[in-house]
């Protein structure tokens, strides 16, 4: 579908991640851009980036679509996550309340595609979570830090094996691995944490791998890498990073290189 640039929406969640979008949606030449924000979770610096913010607790979905229908929207982009922990404190609302007792499968690919039928009721289309971005998508290769031995290949390889299958059945998209052995699988924990036990097993030189799900719905859950991975990495002892050529983003780029020299982590895409 062609891109209405006269108004959009970005629903924010943590991270970096709706910051770059603004920016980005700005220079693609965006006029009216509004965010859903949510507390405890989006920087409240965007406030100051889009032309109106309305803040909301996570489970408010017809108090945003209102807004949405307000503000004359009719697309609007996902951008950030929700930290895993909050959506235990999930305070549905009578329209998401009705959502839920209709999804018999509760997943993100599941509860965001309910969440996007919900809005096309109103006319509001939630276009892929990478628009205005794929340049930020790198292609096959070294992507940052060190170089890589043969050996650390093998093992990105083997870990990219193992993601594509924990993804494929709904676990996770990230694991951890070392010389063949995989250390740590993510749940619903979140990657950060997932890294962390994983690398705290290896002891050192151990490689993330993470990827996208098999038939990725590019409107939610994209793997995304910024300089907040690599650092948690660094200090769980993960010292290399594979991600999935042209299915993840990579955010904050010029400081992610820069930690990546500092730290000394490693980041390729198979």
């Amino acid at each position: 579908m062609s891109l209405d640039l006269s108004s959009m929406a970005l629903i924010a969640g943590n991270g970096i991640y709706p910051e770059t979008f603004v920016k980005a949606a700005r220079k693609a030449g965006v006029r009216h851009l509004v965010a859903a924000a949510f507390v405890n979770e989006t920087k409240p610096e965007l406030a100051g980036m889009v032309d109106a913010i309305e803040w909301f607790r996570v489970g408010q979905l017809s108090k945003m679509i209102s807004f949405f229908v307000r503000q004359g929207i009719k697309q609007t982009v996902m951008v950030g996550q929700i930290a895993p922990k909050n959506l235990f404190d999930l305070r549905p609302d009578f329209r998401l309340l009705m959502m839920l007792a209709r999804v018999k499968k509760r997943n993100a690919e599941t509860l965001f595609g309910a969440i996007s039928d919900e809005m096309a009721k109103d006319g509001i289309t939630l276009l892929p979570a990478t628009t205005f971005l794929e340049d930020l998508m790198p292609t096959q290769g070294h992507v940052a830090g060190p170089t890589v031995k043969k050996r650390r290949w093998e093992d990105a390889e083997y870990g990219f094996s193992i993601a594509k299958e924990s993804s494929r059945l709904d676990i996770g998209q990230t694991v951890v691995v070392k010389n063949g052995t995989v250390l740590a699988v993510e749940a619903f924990e979140g990657t950060n944490e997932a890294v962390k036990r994983g690398g705290s097993m290896g002891r050192g030189g151990a490689t993330m791998v993470k990827v996208s799900k098999p038939n990725q719905d590019m409107r939610f859950d994209v793997p995304v890498v910024g300089p907040d991975t690599i650092r948690t990495a660094a200090a769980a002892g993960v010292d290399m990073i594979a991600i999935e050529a042209g299915k993840t983003l990579l955010l904050g780029m010029e400081e992610l290189h820069q930690e990546c020299l500092r730290l000394k982590v490693a980041v390729v895409a198979l």
